[in-house]
């Protein structure tokens, strides 16, 4: 038998997975075992769309239950660290593509990971080059494509 993986996260990211499991435990799950018993009681489930919506619904509900539990079971929280001037996990850097505006990114961990919201894991490409490195350096990003791309680190806080 395998060891779970660890899951890094910061103390933000748990409280925001404790919500959501909360949240789908204790409403959730409640309102779609009430959509199923009122989809039974229509009669023959094999040409109810209510029942089997609800029950695909469930089925999601589910599953997302049983990974916010692996994550809460098994996360090691990521601290910030005392600023040596280097990339590291929950640094936030600025950097620029040549001719490109600069774009400014949180190192967190793989669940917490949403670029949209200026946050990318230490695995991605862009994470995972910048990482370990300092103000000035031009960093070389290889994409999972095989591609590759340079950006300068302006400012790490």
């Amino acid at each position: 038998m395998t060891q779970p993986q660890e899951i890094p996260i910061t103390a933000e990211g748990l409280a925001e997975v404790k919500r959501e499991l909360d949240e789908l435990v204790s409403v959730r799950r409640r309102e779609i075992i009430g959509k199923i018993k009122t989809a039974r009681e229509h009669g023959d489930l094999s040409e109810n769309f209510e029942y089997h919506a609800a029950r695909n619904e469930q089925s999601f509900v589910e599953t997302r239950i049983l990974e916010l539990e692996g994550i809460v079971k098994n996360h090691v929280l990521i601290e910030s660290r005392a600023s040596n001037g280097r990339v590291d996990l929950l640094s936030r850097v600025t950097f620029e593509e040549d001719g490109e505006s600069p774009e400014t990114y949180r190192i967190v961990g793989t669940t917490e990971a949403d670029p949209t919201a200026g946050r990318v894991s230490f695995e991605s490409a862009i994470g995972r080059a910048l990482m370990g490195h300092r103000v000035g350096d031009e960093v070389q990003v290889r994409t999972p494509s095989g591609s590759s791309y340079a950006v300068r680190i302006l400012k790490i806080e």
